[in-house]
């Protein structure tokens, strides 16, 4: 699984997760339509680990409104996660298996 955590914008990237907040996780399969689906960028990988800042989830936001897939399962897996950082000024940090 591809475990998600709270960072703020301006916290240095942590070696692990061990003093943040755990936010929820992606299985390859949802992370991969996703991909495809062109909400996630290609060039995110399941298996490394990968940080958006606030910016990039607002971009991400910005995807799925251009996509119209609000209704779409994967992208609803997706954004449960990032509804939890709204209003946080804070982005993600993801940590692959």
């Amino acid at each position: 699984m591809l475990d998600f955590y709270l960072i703020k914008d301006d916290q240095i990237t942590p070696d692990s997760p061990t003093e943040l907040e755990f936010i929820g996780q992606l299985d390859s399969k949802t992370f991969k339509n996703l991909k495809t689906k062109g909400i996630i960028e290609n060039h995110y990988e399941y298996n490394s680990d990968f940080r958006w800042k606030s910016e990039q989830i607002k971009q991400i936001c910005q995807n799925n409104t251009d996509h119209k897939l609000q209704n779409d399962t994967d992208v609803k897996q997706l954004f449960k996660i990032i509804e939890i950082i709204e209003n946080t000024n804070s982005g993600i940090i993801a940590f692959g298996d």
